[in-house]
This record gives structure tokens, sequence and C-alpha cells, in this order.
């Protein structure tokens, strides 16, 4: 039954809005309530991971960690500092979840089911005294003369708390209620995410992966790159000079897919050129260096000459300049350059064999749009993070007001980065909001 008056509500039940609750009421908090809008709290843990939920990373150092998020990274190093990865393990432990570490130093429960993250969380509120009420959404939050909030709900009933934690993740809801409070926004944009090729004899090869590659993004050759609906340059701006184009650069696997490109060097790629893409209009040429960076034009130069010699009499087609080069890869290459598969290695001329190296070290492709799929549904955007003490995670602008997870400027890689700054800013507020309450 919804309360009259609470000390704290928190609005949104996902993995931020959990950590905060559970981390007030075990530190001693009483009173706390967890508005959830929908049925099923904590869904975006449960389908994280293809359902195994990467909860966080094995990486260990707060100055290390902070390099994964392209977006709050610096900022997050003093937050890190007091909850990073290693507690995030020990915290979960404590409440009976064994993490498992894999080589790529991501980190799954020992069941490999993200439900059981789900049901520790779940077992964990209720054992602390935290109340979850299910479809119940925050619709507006009005901040009282004497302190506190009087909450508006959908269907017209309505609360007042003592003080509110805002963790609505990307949801609009939360952003207006946040602008309402006083709050700047950054524009949300997509982050992490795949990129289309439109129709390309490349994604014939999908399924195919590739690491590691080198890969670089550069925007459209217009003099100044705009977002997509905002009117062309002035005419007084057409002689000006051409802006400095933005590039990105990433290295690591590869997924040729049948839409153009995946993969965790893809992800992380859209992750740091996010703000860029969408400027773009999700427009922009990406060069590949299919050796991974490892062979310099000499080296590639080397491999050739002794391709030429050791395999003279066998055919393109069928051996390789190097054995790790993926069979597939190899014969596309040859048909985009318009070489044929038939020719014996003795008999490649130097023009050919120009193309061919230049294929492999620096192959281009046009992006047309972002592939069908979100990674982790993930956006950059939110409360700048300078209008919160990211000590404490309260607002600058409003006492009483916690602002926790992705509703913040805020975004991380592939790899559980997303979910630690979850359990990272939903600590540190539970444990402030704790220390006013017993104050």
């Amino acid at each position: 039954m919804l309360p009259s008056r609470a000390s704290v509500v928190v609005a949104g039940g996902g993995p931020a809005g959990y950590m905060a609750a559970i981390a007030a009421a075990e530190a001693g908090a009483t009173d706390l309530w967890i508005l959830e809008a929908t049925s099923e709290p904590l869904h975006k843990v449960r389908i994280s991971g293809g359902g195994r939920c990467n909860v966080t990373h094995a990486c260990w150092d707060p100055r290390d960690l902070v390099g994964h998020y392209p977006r709050g990274g610096q900022a997050l190093r003093g937050p890190f500092g007091r909850f990073a990865p290693g507690d995030a393990v020990a915290w979960f432990d404590a409440h009976g979840l064994q993490l498992v570490e894999e080589a790529d130093g991501r980190l799954f429960p020992r069941s490999n089911r993200s439900s059981s993250v789900v049901d520790t969380l779940r077992a964990a509120a209720v054992t602390a005294g935290v109340r979850c009420l299910e479809g119940q959404a925050l619709q507006a939050a009005e901040p009282l003369p004497g302190g506190g909030f009087r909450l508006l709900l959908r269907g017209g009933a309505s609360l007042q708390a003592d003080r509110l934690v805002l963790a609505t993740g990307s949801h609009p809801s939360g952003l207006r209620i946040a602008s309402a409070l006083g709050h700047g926004l950054v524009p949300p944009v997509p982050s992490l995410f795949t990129l289309a090729l439109g129709s390309h004899p490349l994604t014939a090869l999908a399924g195919v992966v590739v690491d590691p590659v080198v890969l670089e993004l550069e925007g459209p050759a217009e003099a100044m790159a705009r977002p997509a609906g905002v009117s062309p340059l002035p005419a007084a701006a057409v002689g000006a000079a051409p802006r400095r184009r933005q590039r990105h650069r990433q290295r690591g696997p590869l997924l040729i897919t049948h839409w153009g490109f995946s993969g965790p060097a893809i992800l992380r790629l859209t992750a740091f050129a996010a703000r860029d893409l969408r400027a773009w209009g999700y427009r922009a040429s990406l060069r590949i260096d299919w050796t991974g960076g490892s062979l310099s034009p000499a080296d590639l130069e080397e491999r050739f000459a002794s391709a030429r010699r050791e395999l003279a009499r066998r055919q393109l087609g069928a051996a390789r300049p190097w054995p790790s080069l993926g069979r597939r890869l190899w014969s596309h290459l040859l048909e985009a350059r318009g070489i044929d598969p038939g020719l014996r290695w003795a008999d490649l001329g130097r023009g050919d064999q120009r193309r061919l190296q230049e294929a492999l070290r620096q192959d281009i492709y046009a992006i047309r749009g972002r592939g069908p799929f979100g990674e982790e549904f993930v956006t950059a955007g939110g409360v700048p993070l300078g209008e919160v003490n990211l000590a404490t995670m309260e607002s600058r602008r409003r006492p009483g007001l916690f602002l926790v997870g992705e509703l913040l400027d805020v975004d991380g890689v592939t790899g559980g980065f997303n979910f630690q700054h979850c359990w990272s800013s939903g600590w540190l507020a539970g444990q402030q909001l704790a220390a006013a309450v017993l104050t």
C-alpha cells in the first residue's frame, strides 16, 4: 500500500536504484520505498549480457577503470576510489552471489544466469526492509518550502518524501523531473551500437571474426559537420577554412554481420564517437587495418616478397600471404580489387600487389547508419556531473535530491562498466542517505 509519507523514496527499480536503497537500509536508514513504473523491477539486469548479466569488470585500479568511460571518466576517479569493482565483487559475495572472471576480464555470476543477480538484489532489499511498489510511476516532484518533496504518481496518487533518489536511467520521465527540479541536461544520444554498411559485398562474410583489427572512424568531408535537421552553412561561411575532421581510433576484435560491423572494437569505437556520429547523421568513413596494426608497410612488403618466393607456383586464392589471414576475407579482398584468384603468386604484378597491400592496411568503408540493435540500451547524456556532489551523489542544486546511474551524463563501454557505475553511484548515495536520516 502506498504510504502518505516516506523518509526516502527511490524512483526507479533498476540496478542503481536497488543498490541505493539496499545500501541505505543496511547502513541504518529506515522507511525506504522503491517506486518502479513497470511490473518487473530489475528488468534491464535480467536481459543484459544475453541473459547472463556482466555484473562488472576485473579492472581493479580506479585510474585504469576511468579509461573505459567515454563520458564522465575522470570525474569518477573519486567515486570509484570508494566503491570499485573489487568492492562490488565483495558486496555480491557477502550477499551470497559469487562472481567468476572470464578470460577477457568480464565478471558473471557463477550460475551464468542473470536471474541470480536479480534474485540476490531483491532478497537483499527484502532482508534490509526496503519495500518496492511495482506499477507506480513517478510523474512529477515538487519541492516543499520546509524541505522534502511532494511526489505525484501516474494515476493521480501522491505522497511526501523527505529525500528523493532519481534512478530512472535514460527514461525521459526522469530527465524531465530532474530538469524541473533545476538541473541542466546534456541531450541524450545513443552509445554502444553497431554500424551499418547498406548493400555491400562484405556482408556476405557475415559471421567472420577478425582479431585484432585497427579501426579509424572519420567524419564526412563537409566543411563543418552538423546534426541532422540543422540548416546548411550560411553563404558567408562557405569560403571559410574547413574545420579539422574528427577521427576516432580503436583496436580489437571485429565481427562482420549481415548489416555491417559489430564486435567489441566497434562497440568501443561508437561509444567514444557517439556524439560525433550523431552530429554526422551516422554517415562516416571507416578505415580498417586488417593486420591489426602489427605490420608496417615495410613488413607487408617483406611478407609479399616471401610469398612470391615460397608460394610462386600456387594460386593467390589458395595461398594467403600469412596463415592467420582468414580465407574468406582474403578472397573478398581479391575480388574487391579485381584480382584474379587463379593468378599465380609468381605472376602477381607490382600494381596488383600495391592494391592488395592497401586493402590489407587501409581498407575503407562508407558507413550508412547504425545497425539494427543497440548494446545494453546505453545512452550518452543526462544530468551534468558538475551539478552533483560525486562523493555523495546529492544534487548541488536541490538539497535532498540524489541522482544515480544512467540518469547522469556517464556511460561506459561494453564489458560490465555501465553496471559498475550503477553499483558505485547507488552505494555512495545509500551511505549519504543513511547518514542524513540518522543525523
